[in-house]
């Protein structure tokens, strides 16, 4: 796996430094360190074994010391973590106590969902003037475990891709993606990762987002896309089944629609066509308003949609229903 796009040496590893004011996700999450993550949280475990789950503190740091073994003359920032859906508990001696009487020491909570990027700022390339750098993160999500059974393979969402510093709008597709990865401990969760960023190929990543720029939406055909987009969710089931799949719901549609018109960075206002790389960016910006665990899922078919577009102004029907 050779990563030959620019590393530049850039001193310090600050998140996101100089885009302060963006987030790479916002719907309902909250921000955390690794620290309150430790310091804070209990860790779940399977009711009927007793065993404990991976934590999300775990999830991090292995990554982190993936991303430390693949990458190690790199600057490597700190995780951005986002989490969400609190669930509060309390201390067995404190059973029976009224909520209002609890004392802090009393009290144990843990959050059902957790997501963050770790970016590489050295490891980058330009693309319509946008910086990318090299991100990878994951997602971590106890709703879909059956925490009442033992102990099993348990699922993360794991990628590796770029992150647009202009608005940190993840550049995710399908190679640098596991939707649900299985492991049972933090070793073997490692061994997958370690997997998934060595067959990643960054460089036709970057080709494949390159080529987007090099293409035009005319509104009239983004305008049929917004139709569709409505249209899709009420669908026959035979009729969806032979379409590509879209996940943007429809909060997510009007945001890509508004956005065409007033986003400061991509919007197409006052021209007659879009090109693909700032409707892509539409697209990624919109998933943000997902919940933890879609968000990762809605981000990689952000680019499907984008690269299908493309195929379909080549001539291909695949992704010709959207456009009308």
């Amino acid at each position: 796996m050779e990563y030959i796009i620019d590393s530049t040496r850039e001193k310090g590893s600050k998140r996101n430094e100089g885009v302060a004011n963006e987030v790479f996700i916002q719907a309902n999450t909250q921000d955390v360190d690794l620290i309150q993550l430790k310091e804070q949280c209990i860790i779940p475990n399977f009711s009927k074994d007793n065993e404990t789950t991976i934590s999300h503190q775990e999830f991090i740091e292995v990554v982190q010391e993936s991303i430390a073994a693949l990458f190690p003359n790199e600057s490597i920032q700190e995780p951005d973590i986002k989490v969400s859906h609190q669930i509060k508990g309390r201390i067995p001696e404190a059973i029976g106590k009224p909520a209002k009487e609890l004392q802090e020491f009393e009290k144990t909570m843990y959050y059902e969902r957790m997501a963050f990027t770790i970016n590489l700022p050295t490891i980058k390339n330009t693309i319509n003037n946008n910086d990318l750098s090299l991100s990878v993160g994951g997602v971590r999500a106890y709703n879909q475990e059956n925490l009442y059974s033992k102990k099993t393979m348990e699922k993360f969402k794991v990628f590796i891709g770029f992150s647009n510093s202009v608005c940190t709008n993840l550049c995710i597709n399908t190679d640098g993606y596991k939707a649900e990865l299985r492991a049972s401990s933090p070793q073997q969760l490692k061994s997958e990762i370690l997997a998934l960023f060595q067959s990643y190929k960054p460089q036709e990543h970057l080709t494949a987002l390159h080529n987007l720029g090099d293409y035009d939406l005319p509104e009239s055909k983004f305008v049929q896309f917004i139709g569709r987009a409505r249209l899709y969710q009420y669908l026959p089931k035979q009729l969806k089944q032979q379409l590509p799949v879209l996940e943007l719901n429809d909060g997510q549609i009007s945001a890509v629609a508004k956005a065409y018109y007033e986003d400061e960075n991509f919007s197409s206002f006052g021209n007659s066509s879009i090109n693909l790389w700032n409707l892509y960016n539409l697209f990624t910006g919109s998933v943000k308003s997902s919940y933890i665990d879609t968000f990762l899922d809605r981000t990689v078919n952000a680019h499907q949609l984008a690269s299908g577009f493309k195929r379909a102004l080549e001539g291909d029907a695949t992704y010709q229903w959207f456009l009308g």
